[in-house]
């Protein structure tokens, strides 16, 4: 297993943070792709170089961003084929408890954090 610890189903590491992340996490959206991702995608996107990836996330897993931990609250039809695939996720902080789009992740209404280069991201479920 890796650092990410016991339950982890997917973990990475950021290895990137593109220069407008800031602006779409001022309306509740955190957006994940590998760090093989196009060009295009980079300036959009926290890039992560992927450790574990055995599945995607189920409401009531959690996810883990650096220090902060988010209960999942509900997931679209595509996110785990996007996840695993792509290393691409549309996280949003929008409370709903069914995703309104195929591709998100959706977590309790609030603030998500700006994460940095080297800081990790997993997805743990408990037993």
């Amino acid at each position: 297993m890796s650092q990410s610890g016991p339950g982890a189903v997917y973990a990475s590491t950021v290895t990137q943070v593109g220069e407008q992340v800031q602006a779409f996490l001022d309306h509740g959206i955190l957006i994940f792709f590998a760090d093989h991702a196009p060009e295009e995608l980079h300036a959009m996107s926290v890039l992560h170089r992927v450790e574990v990836a055995d599945d995607g996330p189920r409401p009531g897993d959690t996810i883990q961003l650096g220090e902060v931990s988010l209960e999942i609250l509900a997931v679209g039809d595509v996110v785990r084929d996007n996840l695993l695939n792509l290393g691409h996720l549309d996280l949003k902080a929008d409370g709903r408890t069914e995703a309104k789009l195929p591709g998100d992740v959706c977590v309790a209404t609030g603030p998500l954090p700006l994460l940095l280069t080297g800081d990790t991201f997993a997805i743990t479920r408990s037993s």
